[in-house]
């Protein structure tokens, strides 16, 4: 909570739920990043928040873009950003979407199967294309090992077609799972990069990328994180160790670390109740739930913090959202202690909720709104 968005919930009072985000905070995190590993070039991961005044302040402080469809990087190039710092990183884009950003000068693509380097090669001729490869998420709270990347070793096969293609393998990319709390899986991952290096360099092809992807952890309810200098340290010392003198250039795609703990959520107690009287298990709804911007909520992955303003005594309560669907339960397995005279109409803050929820949002389920959004 900054004293700029304590300011905007004194003085402001819309209709909950809705976030406030303090946009210094954003800037503040990208510089604190550059700092720590100045030879990695930041691609801010415009998925996890693409609002403008967001995109408009990074673009302003350098950094540059990771971005997932052609409406992203419009709103990269509204923001004043330029094509040449703008990466394509999703590996399954639809062909004119391809050649839409490539008539608007976005040069470097990811892929990570035979069938979408050769759609790249058919409308981006020249491009330069880095092969995202599965690699080990575990100790990830949101892993994104199954969906996407192609195993490491039937990746220096798919970079030596780039350039029957007429494309220019530029190198490795990969993904160690959303909110990684294990920074030695890094060290894995660049290992597997520089043996595809090796292997590729016997076609007489030379990488020159190395593409961290994201991951970098924040503080949540539940978890403690390693600090953003143990994480740097860990994978600059893998890429030493790795490729010793012959250091590719290395960017990273931060979303979460840059943007969570910029924002938080006010949201108001709906009802409050136990429905059973042989077992007074407390129920708290809120007007926000799963489908209001809470996705991660999913499985109880991510586990915000949530404030309230009464200081009386805590008791256990199951946490859920507003809607008529089953599913909109946020914490029933590790319940939270909420104040026990928590009732109807008090106010909640929900913390580091800056990533990952207004676009999550649903249009329009239960007739609902889409959560509401102020950058301060």
């Amino acid at each position: 909570m900054t004293p700029k968005i304590a300011e905007f919930l004194q003085r402001e009072q819309p209709q909950t739920p809705y976030l406030v985000l303090d946009v210094d905070v954003v800037v503040d995190r990208y510089t604190r990043m550059r700092q720590l590993m100045p030879e990695v070039a930041i691609y801010y991961a415009v998925k996890a928040n693409p609002a403008a005044p967001v995109l408009r302040r990074l673009a302003a402080a350098g950094a540059c873009f990771d971005a997932a469809s052609m409406p992203e990087i419009d709103a990269v190039l509204a923001a004043s950003a330029t094509a040449d710092r703008i990466s394509f990183g999703n590996t399954v884009k639809k062909r004119h979407a391809i050649a839409e950003a490539f008539g608007l000068g976005v040069r470097d693509y990811a892929f990570d199967s035979l069938q979408e380097l050769e759609k790249i090669a058919a409308v981006a001729p020249g491009a330069r294309v880095a092969c995202r490869i599965a690699v080990e998420n575990h100790g990830a709270r949101w892993p994104l090992s199954r969906k996407f990347g192609v195993d490491p070793a039937h990746a220096p096969e798919l970079l030596r077609r780039a350039p029957d293609l007429g494309l220019v393998p530029s190198g490795v990319s990969f993904h160690v799972g959303s909110q990684q709390t294990n920074p030695f899986i890094w060290h894995a991952a660049i290992s597997h990069a520089g043996a595809i290096f090796e292997a590729v360099a016997q076609a007489n092809i030379a990488l020159d990328l190395v593409n961290l992807g994201g991951g970098f952890p924040v503080t949540y309810r539940d978890q403690a994180v390693p600090p953003p200098e143990a994480i740097a340290d860990t994978i600059m010392t893998a890429v030493d160790s790795t490729f010793g003198n012959s250091r590719p250039r290395l960017m990273a795609e931060p979303g979460r670390a840059l943007v969570a703990d910029a924002g938080v959520i006010r949201s108001e107690v709906v009802l409050v109740s136990t429905r059973d009287p042989e077992t007074p298990e407390r129920w708290v709804y809120l007007d926000i739930g799963r489908f209001g911007g809470l996705a991660e909520a999913e499985g109880e992955a991510i586990q915000y913090e949530i404030h309230t303003s009464r200081a009386g005594d805590l008791d256990l309560a199951v946490v859920a959202g507003p809607t008529c669907d089953s599913h909109d339960v946020l914490y029933e397995k590790q319940r939270y202690h909420l104040p026990v005279d928590l009732a109807e109409g008090d106010l909640v803050d929900i913390h580091a909720a800056g990533a990952y929820t207004t676009t999550y949002s649903s249009i329009g389920f239960n007739g609902f709104p889409p959560l509401a959004e102020y950058y301060v």
